[in-house]
């Protein structure tokens, strides 16, 4: 699955499918194919952590 470039813009769709499809990143990571630590580490460059509580990047 092809996942924006842009960190900034990659925020946003993380949080979307988070709040709207995904009970947790785990779980979107695993239905999209994607690499957890690379999402995780691309927001982290821009001051966001996930936030299992809540369930989006903050």
């Amino acid at each position: 699955m092809s996942i924006p470039n842009d960190p900034i813009i990659l925020l946003s769709y993380i949080n979307t499918k988070l709040r709207d499809e995904f009970p947790s990143l785990e779980e979107l990571c695993q239905t999209l194919c994607l690499d957890q630590q690379e999402i995780c580490s691309k927001l982290g460059k821009i001051g966001y952590d996930y936030d299992p509580e809540s369930n989006k990047f903050v």
